[in-house]
């Protein structure tokens, strides 16, 4: 299927593994220029010459903490005109209310919550004025499903969903598209981090964790490069009427 993404230019958040990589390996397969964002100078530079050695695409990358003061501009000037912003960085940690003290919970939405914000109010104003762009937000089910012991994310990502939820009902006055997608357990380093929390609080053994997903939608988690694919397609032509949209990846989990 014709995508109509060849020669775009991407940006992706949060793009040195996960997620944020297989976003990245999908948009060079589509032959789009690609930006990728992340923290780690050496995880970046293993990224990008693992893409390069399977696309031939233009790949600039930059190390950057998005939790930062003005790093959301700086990242912004720095790529120029973006015709696609992933925005995917974010570590939000597992644990109850009171496990999770002001100041973890502070910096944890600085870099998620307030990045897709900030990454945001950046991009979109060069987009709206172009009258063309999409940006797709990687929130998470738990924004949807909130749970007792991952209510610092839940509550984040709920949050990001009435973001793009409003912004993509906006945006579409000036031709551009803001939608989001909703992953469940996908197979990354986070989310075995993650299960392992909530391992020693509910089970009292990380060593455990894998008997937390044994429930899951066709008996597994999902796979990152699932994920990418519907973030693929979210920015492509063939979406073009989805706006303020926010898809559920979870296999049904969410009405199980």
């Amino acid at each position: 299927m014709e995508l109509g993404l060849k020669g775009k230019s991407v940006l992706i958040t949060g793009a040195s593994k996960g997620i944020g990589l297989a976003c990245a390996q999908a948009f060079a397969a589509e032959g789009c220029a690609l930006h990728l964002a992340s923290r780690d100078p050496a995880r970046l530079a293993a990224a990008k010459a693992e893409i390069l050695a399977k696309h031939k695409v233009d790949i600039d990358v930059h190390a950057v903490d998005l939790a930062k003061p003005g790093s959301a501009k700086a990242l912004a000037q720095a790529c120029g005109a973006i015709d696609v912003l992933v925005n995917n960085a974010g570590a939000i940690p597992g644990g109850s209310v009171e496990a999770i003290d002001e100041a973890r919970w502070r910096d944890a939405w600085d870099l998620k919550v307030f990045g897709y914000i900030n990454m945001t109010r950046e991009v979109l104003p060069a987009m709206m004025k172009r009258k063309s762009g999409v940006i797709v937000n990687v929130i998470g089910l738990a924004g949807a499903k909130p749970s007792f012991d991952y209510i610092c994310g839940a509550t984040g990502n709920a949050a990001l969903i009435a973001f793009t939820k409003g912004i993509g009902a906006g945006a579409t006055n000036h031709g551009v598209r803001v939608l989001g997608v909703n992953p469940t357990a996908t197979r990354t380093d986070r989310i075995i981090t993650l299960t392992k929390a909530r391992a020693r609080t509910t089970l009292g053994d990380e060593s455990r964790w894998e008997e937390l997903l044994t429930n899951m939608p066709f008996g597994r988690i999902a796979e990152a490069a699932e994920v990418a694919d519907v973030v693929l397609y979210c920015a492509s032509e063939r979406a073009s009427y989805l706006s303020g949209t926010v898809i559920d990846i979870d296999g049904g989990q969410l009405y199980r």
